[in-house]
């Protein structure tokens, strides 16, 4: 278990430090140090302070966090701050520097080792006893940087536990793994310290969960290969490497996610489906839905984890903008008709098809899905899932669900003609019905339909409207920065529409709170289609793209990368990050 000891570094010395320095003022400074001292607090002096969320004065009333004042600590000892990327850190490299309780005993963490250097991570710049005997066993120069201390112990136990697991798992044997625990709910973070006997992989396992969770990753992908295998983390759409384990270790970690997904763990051969419901550390339910899939060098193991508070955000948060919100709404709460959202894999079609259906499912309207498989498990809807083995497809679901009386059926997916007729049926005996497509843009869906074979008098008669949208990684606000507009590729993205040049724009600059990357996030860029009796009469001649885009312009639809020219003129994201996921090149598609 993880302990505080007592720091040379003392309390009052800080700050003391903080007063003369003036961040703090005389009075702040004796009120921190009586409430301190009555809460009885342990561990950094930094950490403790940090908790008082005091405001500095001199800083514009800047709160004190745990990272500004380990900035000015270090600042403060001459010594340069480092903030730990975890994403960033080779955890085989830096543990093998020096054992777990020499690292525990003196507070200090290897945090890079380079040929010619290593970089140690201290909490107490004054204590330096461990120096000359590190040095001399490393035969390296020790260069000492000053980190948060609380992260430092946090990473000290990730960093060791998962070292310790990985070895005691090369000396285990996995071909008898059999399914032994089926439970439905995974409790991670519950043990600080491994004992040797532990069960290693379990324990790999449970610091993956953890390590996704805290670094707010969509995916986890476990990726084998000849000898080794991957372990990557989808992060505000992009993938980064965070690990790489032996290829046996990384099956048995496959293994162990199957059998917390209820997978067949002895089929190696064929794609296979799961989910795990699990809570993270700080008590918030998450599910991950599992994909695996063969490859040439073994099963690889993809987990989609959905956070439930997707659910309880507003559509202003999801960056609807306000009129495109109001015409979704009116739509989606019609009591007849088909509204369909379309958009790639990864565009955030689940978050906003599921924040809509939980503003409808009130007591008094019965919301029923049929999905392939159920993304996340939400009360408010009754919810069927898509059961292929035993040919329970999308349409069957739809007959089925059209005898449960609902007022609102979801759809997953509209993939053939047969779900297509079922949707039609369902919205003409006075149901509404909500679904997806996979298509380019708004405009598309209507071709698309009558491609699967829908006729364009079946689509005037039951569809609303078709809500395109795609995800852009939003700027990181502490770091962000002010540039001068470049007009040529204001031109390339607004083309077409007269849209006035910002006078300013933003572009990333990175820093520690956003990996350097100079984003933090993502937010959604939108196009509605609505079907009025002009673009139904497009339709019934024959439904060609460009014809119904124009009227539907005409109309004030919005393209989808007007919308985020919007957003980049708003200092939200930039005209880069727009081009890479709705160029105008994708309306000639």
């Amino acid at each position: 278990m993880q302990t505080h000891k007592s720091h040379a570094v003392d309390l009052v010395s800080v700050l003391t430090q903080l007063e003369k320095t003036g961040l703090l003022e005389s009075e702040q400074a004796k009120l921190a140090l009586q409430k301190l001292r009555h809460k009885k607090t342990s561990g950094h002096p930094v950490n403790q302070i940090a908790t008082l969320k005091l405001k500095s004065k001199s800083l514009r009333n800047k709160v004190l966090t745990d990272e500004l004042l380990s900035e000015w600590f270090a600042d403060l000892h001459q010594l340069p701050y480092v903030r730990l990327d975890p994403l960033k850190i080779d955890v085989d490299s830096v543990t093998k520097v020096m054992s777990k309780a020499f690292a525990l005993r003196h507070e200090i963490l290897a945090c890079e080792v380079t040929k010619n250097e290593v970089k140690i991570a201290v909490v107490d710049p004054k204590e330096t006893g461990w120096e000359s005997g590190l040095t001399h066993i490393l035969r390296k120069p020790i260069k000492r940087v000053f980190v948060n201390p609380a992260t430092l112990l946090r990473l000290q136990q990730d960093f060791y536990n998962l070292s310790r697991s990985m070895k005691g798992a090369s000396g285990e044997s996995f071909q008898n793994m059999t399914v032994t625990n089926l439970e439905q709910l995974l409790e991670v973070g519950k043990a600080d310290d491994i004992d040797a006997n532990d069960q290693h992989v379990v324990q790999i396992v449970d610091w993956l969960l953890q390590y996704a969770f805290s670094e707010r990753a969509s995916d986890i992908h476990v990726e084998p290969r000849r000898e080794k295998a991957n372990i990557r983390l989808r992060i505000d759409g992009v993938l980064h490497k965070v690990y790489e384990m032996p290829a046996n270790i990384a099956g048995a970690v496959i293994a162990r996610f199957k059998i917390l997904g209820r997978m067949d763990v002895a089929e190696r051969r064929k794609p296979l489906d799961g989910r795990i419901k699990t809570k993270t550390p700080k008590g918030l339910e998450i599910e991950l839905r599992l994909s695996t899939l063969p490859t040439a060098f073994g099963e690889k193991l993809v987990a989609r984890i959905f956070d439930p508070n997707v659910l309880l955000r507003d559509f202003k948060h999801l960056g609807l903008e306000p009129q495109t919100e109001k015409s979704w709404l009116r739509m989606s709460k019609q009591p007849t008709g088909i509204v369909l959202l379309t958009g790639p894999t990864g565009s955030g079609k689940t978050t906003t098809l599921y924040t809509t259906l939980k503003l409808i499912a009130t007591p008094e309207v019965n919301v029923c899905t049929i999905e392939d498989p159920i993304e996340m498990v939400e009360p408010a809807f009754n919810q069927m899932q898509v059961h292929h083995d035993i040919d329970v497809d999308f349409a069957r679901g739809i007959r089925a669900l059209l005898r449960q009386d609902p007022d609102v059926i979801m759809i997953g997916e509209i993939r053939d003609k047969e779900t297509a007729e079922m949707a039609i049926q369902a919205s003409l005996t006075g149901h509404l019905v909500i679904s997806t497509l996979h298509t380019n843009d708004a405009a598309s869906a209507i071709t698309r339909l009558q491609d699967i074979g829908v006729p364009p008098y079946l689509v005037n008669a039951t569809l609303l409207g078709v809500m395109a949208q795609r995800l852009v990684r939003t700027l990181c606000s502490h770091c962000k920065k002010a540039v001068a507009p470049d007009e040529q590729a204001w031109k390339e993205l607004t083309v077409g529409f007269d849209i006035p040049l910002p006078k300013l724009l933003f572009q990333p600059a990175g820093c520690d709170e956003c990996r350097q990357s100079g984003y933090s996030g993502r937010i959604g860029i939108y196009e509605l289609l609505e079907l009025d009796s002009k673009v139904k009469s497009l339709v019934s001649e024959g439904g060609e793209v460009n014809p119904i885009r124009e009227q539907a312009l005409k109309n004030g639809m919005n393209l989808l990368r007007i919308s985020g020219a919007r957003k980049v003129a708003e200092g939200v994201t930039t005209i880069t990050e727009v081009m890479r996921v709705a160029s105008p090149a994708m309306e000639l598609m």
